[in-house]
């Protein structure tokens, strides 16, 4: 099978290290591209950014925030993408009381250090089991300290002033992959479910044990997900 463009955009407060394994594990089908999402502050401005950099042809995978520019993308250049993947994160717009508390989760991090904000997060962002691992919270921080509290400011207004993208769900017409952590607590399997019922054909994938990150908290199950959708 010839090798495939692979664009992968990750979530909020993420780098490229999201991704780590998945780069790793999939480097014999695919090349990859992480795109970087710190330096506008519209998911539009974002997409119009990694569209610029991207191959003409590419299959697309998100991760939370990194979904939310996918969607934005498919609505920019649907032609341009082959394949795409929609990972712990959802369609909907952001609530009113998600985007309060990401305003002051800005405060935070412009008063007292953007790890102290990521610090706070972190619990949210990964199994309740996983709450404590160490590993895994440091390499969430190491992130955040990568994205810095400009581009953390940057970001969380580019998610609360989303578009809602459920009505994209059904023009959406390339092999999709849909995929959910069953623990995720932000965007949980039900907000995945209602994704996968939108875009025809789709596949759901849900991760056993897994909650948001789920490409750090279950790297080889991801992976192994991955793979089959892009040889699919």
């Amino acid at each position: 099978m010839a090798m495939r463009d692979l664009v992968l955009i990750p979530g909020l407060l993420c780098t490229e290290d999201l991704f780590a394994a998945q780069v790793a594990g999939l480097a014999g089908i695919a090349r990859i591209i992480v795109a970087d999402h710190r330096r506008q502050d519209t998911v539009a401005g974002l997409a119009a950014a990694i569209l610029k950099e991207a191959p003409d042809r590419f299959a697309l995978a998100g991760l939370s925030m990194g979904g939310y520019i996918a969607f934005e993308i498919l609505r920019q250049a649907p032609g341009r993408v082959e394949r795409l993947a929609l990972m712990d994160t959802s369609a909907r717009p952001d609530a009113p009381e998600q985007s309060e508390n990401r305003r002051r989760l800005v405060a935070v991090a412009e008063r007292k250090g953007v790890a102290v904000a990521a610090r706070e997060m972190f619990a949210k962002l990964v199994a309740p089991m996983r709450a404590e691992e160490k590993v895994l919270k440091s390499a969430f921080l190491e992130m955040a300290e990568a994205t810095g509290v400009e581009g953390f400011a940057r970001q969380q207004s580019a998610i609360m002033n989303r578009p809602d993208s459920r009505a994209t769900l059904a023009v959406i017409n390339c092999p999709t992959l849909v995929l959910v952590g069953s623990e995720d607590q932000l965007t949980p399997p039900e907000v995945a479910h209602e994704m996968a019922r939108g875009i025809a054909g789709s596949r759901l994938a849900v991760v056993a044990g897994s909650g948001h990150l789920s490409t750090l908290e279950e790297p080889d199950v991801v992976t192994a997900e991955l793979k089959a959708w892009l040889e699919g």
